[in-house]
């Protein structure tokens, strides 16, 4: 390949295709419009608004967030306005951008999935769904990602009542992701997400309290990497599905981590806090790391790790 080629950045993930395999993480990057100052969204494979549910929440009582030693601890609890107000104030400018919107919702029960999904379906505008199967914070947040049968019929009845890919997201605290990660295949997900939040606590000896209002939250950043790596690595093994790699991703050489492990794409999520243009930049990088490699297209360098 000569330098004067411009690379093959776009990823295929079931029925959504990426111009490149960079995207930004719920509940990272508000709605998008609070970056558009910063970020020139236009260059984003993909962006997901922070998850919506079907009714408003109030969240969790504070502290909500607090700095680890290496990552963010976060305690939230879907904090958000709910399904009417996303159509109304948010969808409208979501849907005018020019890079794919996946739209995160989060329900209690299945039927819950089901109408949130088919409402933004409805409405046009989202490129996909992804169902936040995985969130530590909230009472029964993790129920439908720890559950593999759950998991399976969860996914199957959204894909039977919307036609919007769909993208599961799960939860690292379980015994075997691979299984339930083949159940979301089994239901039909186009890609399966790896990883949501690492369950974790932080705590005021002093006090003798722990440190956020909900006592437990979910650990984010460079700590749970390694994690995730291992996750979309048996993963890969187990399902034929894209996987989109989540967790600790600042710098290009953890970009390529992720994809030679197993996946077709990332999410940029608490680095996004601390360097707002952390994802413009690894899309600008992509380029020169293929040119150095030898390949005309990124889909070469994915899975393609030696063990």
């Amino acid at each position: 390949m000569t330098n004067s080629m411009t690379p093959d950045l776009s990823v295929q993930l079931g029925r959504l295709k990426l111009g490149n395999p960079i995207m930004v993480a719920s509940g990272t990057f508000g709605y998008a419009r609070e970056m558009e100052k910063v970020v020139d969204l236009s260059l984003l494979g993909g962006l997901l608004p922070k998850t919506i549910t079907a009714e408003p929440r109030m969240g969790n009582p504070p502290w909500r967030t607090v700095e680890t030693s290496a990552g963010l601890l976060n305690a939230i609890g879907l904090d958000n306005d709910g399904v009417d107000a996303f159509i109304q104030h948010h969808l409208p400018y979501l849907r005018q951008l020019p890079t794919p919107v996946v739209v995160s919702i989060a329900g209690r029960t299945r039927d819950d999935f089901v109408s949130l999904a088919g409402r933004i379906a409805e409405q046009g505008g989202a490129a996909a769904i992804e169902l936040n199967l995985s969130c530590p914070n909230v009472s029964g947040g993790i129920d439908f990602g720890t559950d593999a049968d759950s998991c399976r019929k969860v996914v199957d009845q959204v894909r039977q009542n919307c036609d919007l890919p769909i993208l599961a997201k799960l939860t690292p605290n379980v015994t075997r992701i691979a299984d339930i990660a083949a159940a979301a295949a089994d239901g039909g997900a186009d890609a399966v997400c790896l990883i949501n939040t690492v369950l974790a606590m932080a705590v005021n000896w002093r006090s003798r309290r722990p440190i956020l209002g909900n006592g437990m939250g979910g650990l984010s950043g460079p700590a749970i990497k390694p994690i995730a790596l291992r996750c979309v690595h048996q993963v890969r093994q187990a399902v034929d599905i894209p996987i989109i790699g989540i967790g600790g991703i600042a710098n290009i050489d953890d970009v390529m981590q992720f994809l030679v492990t197993g996946a077709s794409a990332v999410q940029i999520g608490t680095a996004n806090y601390y360097d707002p243009h952390v994802s413009t930049r690894l899309v600008g990088e992509l380029p020169e790391v293929l040119r150095a490699e030898g390949v005309d297209r990124i889909t070469d360098l994915i899975g393609t790790l030696k063990v």
